[in-house]
């Protein structure tokens, strides 16, 4: 019986040395102790890609919202196609969006994920925003296509579930940005901070997170922080009816709090007429949960920027002039560059070099270029997430920020600007900030 052992082994290590020599691939650098993973999360995290051969065929999936709930987003994907080419049509581009009722059609959301894989030129799949589906769709693909590459882009799931499903990760920096929006909100003369939101976001870590840094910071910089409740889009109301009750409740939040009070909120539905509603009553506004020129400005001040897509100086141009004229002079901000549409043209492109063997996945300094690419003279900063509980650095997950530009003065600098530590190593208690969001002022249904 031992002897049988013994040739057992011996063969099973013959046969995985054969397999390990017979491939030349590429480690996407992604390894990590999944102490808490399964077995298909494992898996993603040690994939090893092949590296394309010349003249290949192959294509790369884009999963989007739709233009009423990402607009961003949507535009990006397809630059993408116009700077690509179509995968239907000989080109490297594949994109298709998930419902805006993603919440109450997850199974959908999944689905199209997921489809993206039954392409057998298909070598990686970039999803902005990830919304609840991604992480199981992710799964899905990992099981019967471990040769893909699978890019979670403002992911809205459990940060070590997102992790483990996902080669790499990368969102807007909500820690230091938790800090920074207090300390530009002070600086635009900002008494009081107003943060807008629903349950379901505030079940969302890093969502929660900021809010409880932002929170905090209000204590430390002199600030009173109000919590503020809206309907969540994604539910019955529907995206009509959650931008209506914004409408409606912001001239009487104003009266209440002063126009000195910096609202934010982080749903991009609820921006227009909360960005509307500011210019109107006076008070100020920092930035978007995803900041952007084109994030509810347009359609808010009535801008056409039509005939500008993918010109940035223009749009920020365009929008900074009809913003001061309905007078936001020096009250409202953004980032002169798109968060949703440079991550996912930045992530295309990184992909593209790291599938063709020139690039490595993980690479910090790699990745900003890929992103800098599409937002000239704007400068970001970017850090690996540490994990709260464990103090562990993510070596797949990046967070990304850019500095605030505010119209009618421009860039406020808070690129220099630097975080203390405690908010770095702030913990959330979930189901309290969750809990804290239902007792909230306002109505959530």
């Amino acid at each position: 019986m031992k002897k049988f052992k013994g040739f057992m082994g011996i063969m099973l290590l013959m046969i995985m040395a054969m397999a390990f020599a017979g491939c030349q691939k590429v480690d996407n650098g992604a390894a990590k102790e999944g102490k808490e993973a399964s077995t298909t999360a494992e898996a993603g995290q040690k994939a090893k890609f092949e590296t394309l051969k010349d003249g290949e065929e192959y294509h790369i999936g884009i999963v989007t919202g739709t233009v009423s709930q990402a607009e961003d987003e949507f535009r990006a994907a397809e630059k993408a196609i116009e700077l690509y080419g179509a995968a239907d049509k000989g080109g490297i581009i594949k994109h298709d969006t998930y419902p805006d009722r993603f919440e109450a059609e997850q199974e959908t959301t999944i689905s199209k994920i997921v489809a993206m894989a039954d392409d057998p030129l298909m070598k990686a799949v970039i999803v902005n925003q990830s919304v609840p589906g991604t992480v199981a769709a992710f799964n899905q693909i990992r099981e019967k296509r471990p040769d893909i590459l699978l890019v979670n882009l403002v992911a809205q799931e459990d940060t070590v579930m997102v992790e483990n499903a996902s080669d790499l990760v990368m969102d807007a920096d909500n820690v230091s940005r938790g800090y920074r929006i207090i300390a530009a909100a002070k600086e635009m003369g900002a008494t009081k901070f107003a943060h807008i939101t629903f349950p379901r976001h505030m079940s969302i870590e890093l969502l929660a997170l900021r809010r409880a840094i932002m929170e905090e910071a209000c204590k430390d910089l002199g600030l009173e922080f109000i919590s503020l409740n809206a309907p969540d889009p994604t539910t019955d109301i529907g995206v009509p009816g959650a931008q209506q009750y914004i409408a409606e409740n912001i001239q009487p939040w104003i009266d209440k709090y002063g126009k000195d009070t910096a609202f934010f909120c982080t749903n991009d539905a609820h921006t227009e007429p909360l960005l509307r509603g500011v210019a109107a009553g006076g008070a100020i506004f920092v930035e978007q949960d995803l900041p952007s020129p084109i994030m509810g400005y347009p359609k808010a001040f009535s801008v056409d920027i039509q005939n500008m897509a993918g010109d940035w100086k223009a749009i920020n141009a365009a929008v900074e002039k009809a913003v001061i004229e309905k007078g936001g002079d020096k009250r409202m901000g953004t980032w002169a560059y798109s968060l949703g549409y440079s991550l996912t043209l930045g992530a295309v492109d990184h992909v593209m070099e790291v599938l063709k063997g020139e690039g490595e996945l993980l690479n910090q300094e790699q990745i900003v270029a890929s992103i800098q690419k599409y937002t000239e003279g704007a400068k970001w900063m970017a850090e690996n997430y540490i994990d709260r509980a464990s103090g562990e650095t993510k070596e797949n997950h990046f967070l990304l920020a850019q500095d605030t530009y505010v119209y009618g003065r421009g860039y406020l600098g808070m690129d220099k600007i630097k975080v203390p530590e405690k908010y770095l190593k702030l913990n959330v208690d979930l189901d309290a900030i969750k809990e804290a969001q239902e007792n909230a002022e306002g109505k959530a249904e």
